[in-house]
């Protein structure tokens, strides 16, 4: 993965994927991450140099190419040799990815012609009159299309740098950085594909943190509500009204969700009973999990079962 500095880059542009890419590392070394450059140091339209950049090195199939945006007026006067690296390291593959008016440079270097796109809120209009060829939506956090991912202005990085996560090594591991970083989980507007792991997560409170973890962690297991009321260092009663507050649904409810998620990847395997994936999932036996499954999906688990397989 390398980050492209850019003079004049907004810092936080930056620093928010690093940031989650970087908590990504953490507990399993995931990505290799690289700032580089046309040159040694740059400084940051906050004031601040960043040194030791690494130079612009072939990058293709297998690459992450992420470019932090800068003030509009430095757009109008890109590094050539950089937008020509752009250009070649994804015709050689690499996948491209901006935050905010970054992706400027990906216009500049072709990248969105004929793709969905979008950018800063404020830069919408600007960046459609200057790439014709784009599709430029707004309102969006992020777009992908192809390998190309543009992202809207500043904090939106982050979400876009979730979602990559996400897709590299799941919707658990997203959803633990971004309790990590203190932020919501905010999925683009045109994603359709929901999961438990992330629905239900975009509040702030310790406590419902920690009960849906242990429930993620155990979902085999039938935790009382007191029991998950010590895990969480809530009363009981309180826990019970704060979780719906925080999530939306009940504790119970979410429970099931949880079960149920699990038990759709389980039943991935053709080798696997329905009766010994209910046991692993919590429930007591076949028969609920076919029932409360029905009941969620509009079809009993062969149906989506005979579907998953063909």
């Amino acid at each position: 993965m390398i980050f492209l500095a850019l003079p004049e880059l907004e810092i936080l542009d930056l620093a928010g994927p690093l940031q989650a890419f970087t908590e990504a590392n953490r507990r399993v070394k995931r990505y290799e991450v690289v700032t580089a450059a046309t040159r040694p140091s740059v400084t940051t339209e906050q004031g601040v140099t960043l040194a030791g950049l690494q130079p612009l090195a072939d990058a293709g199939e297998g690459t992450l190419i992420i470019v932090p945006g800068m003030p509009y007026t430095a757009t109008l006067n890109l590094d050539r040799t950089a937008v020509r690296w752009l250009a070649r390291s994804h015709a050689r593959g690499a996948a491209v990815a901006s935050v905010c008016t970054g992706s400027f440079a990906l216009g500049e270097a072709g990248l969105l012609d004929g793709r969905r796109c979008t950018t800063h809120w404020s830069r919408i209009d600007m960046l459609q009159r200057r790439f014709p060829r784009a599709r430029v939506l707004d309102d969006r956090l992020f777009v992908s299309d192809g390998n190309i991912t543009t992202s809207a202005g500043i904090a939106s990085g982050i979400d876009m740098a979730l979602a990559i996560i996400e897709s590299d090594h799941g919707p658990a591991l997203a959803a633990a950085i971004a309790r990590e970083m203190v932020v919501y989980i905010r999925r683009d507007g045109a994603q359709r594909q929901g999961s438990v792991y992330l629905d239900h997560r975009t509040h702030l409170h310790p406590g419902v943190h920690k009960a849906q973890d242990w429930l993620l962690a155990h979902p085999e297991e039938k935790a009382s509500i007191a029991a998950l009321a010590d895990v969480a260092g809530m009363s009981t009663r309180n826990l019970t009204r704060v979780f719906r507050k925080a999530t939306g649904i009940s504790i119970n409810d979410y429970t099931t969700k949880v079960r149920l998620e699990l038990a759709r990847s389980l039943l991935r395997d053709p080798g696997a009973s329905v009766e010994g994936v209910a046991r692993r999932c919590g429930f007591a036996g076949a028969r609920q999990l076919r029932r409360l499954w029905t009941a969620r999906y509009g079809v009993p688990p062969s149906a989506d079962r005979s579907s998953a397989n063909e």
